[in-house]
């Protein structure tokens, strides 16, 4: 009788570490590691030779390690946007909780701006073109009225909506230099592994 291989000895390709790394690169990006962190990480993965040296790269990660167990094969389990992270107290509500909510009303209204506008030049178009309704036009002023009911449904002041514009801009430059480090450091990683 043979001995099954252990599933999470089975070694790694070069294509499934570059998939880690990618997955560690989105964390990073995502703002769950620091830079420290993210450098001590990638390094650990662009090293690995097994399964079972990712777990500690991915230890408190949300989706852990980017790979499964098929039938004795390794396959790449596909990573992206909304991983749910679980915890905190939901009691106490802290200036981040604020800033999230914040942050989900300003999406809800800019999602329903973008419906109302183009619901508004649908009908528009159709009033205009169509019937030949020479007074159409009444529907664009009528926007000021329109756009505003969300917000006050929502209680989202032009106060909020300046802040969720910096939140918006803030948080944009800031996942646009973890992306351009992640790269580099997966560019750097990838030179390494040539050279050795």
């Amino acid at each position: 009788m043979t001995a099954t291989p252990d599933p999470d000895g089975l070694l790694l390709s070069d294509s499934e570490r570059m998939h880690a790394l990618d997955a560690l690169g989105k964390h990073f990006a995502d703002g769950r590691l620091d830079s420290a962190e993210f450098y001590e990480r990638s390094g650990a993965v662009a090293t690995a030779r097994t399964v079972r040296a990712l777990d500690e790269s991915f230890r408190g990660l949300p989706g852990g390690v980017p790979l499964t167990r098929v039938n004795g094969q390794l396959a790449k389990v596909p990573f992206g946007e909304g991983a749910v992270v679980a915890g905190g107290d939901s009691a106490t509500p802290t200036a981040a909780a604020e800033l999230s909510a914040l942050r989900a009303r300003g999406d809800r209204i800019e999602s329903i701006d973008w419906i109302i506008l183009g619901t508004t030049l649908i009908s528009f178009l159709v009033l205009q073109v169509i019937v030949g309704w020479d007074y159409a036009w009444i529907l664009w002023p009528s926007l000021i009225i329109t756009l505003s009911i969300p917000r006050m449904i929502l209680r989202f002041s032009d106060s909020d909506e300046e802040l969720y514009e910096e939140l918006k801009e803030s948080e944009t430059k800031a996942r646009k230099k973890r992306l351009a480090e992640a790269a580099k450091r997966i560019r750097e990683l990838e030179g390494d592994k040539g050279a050795g």
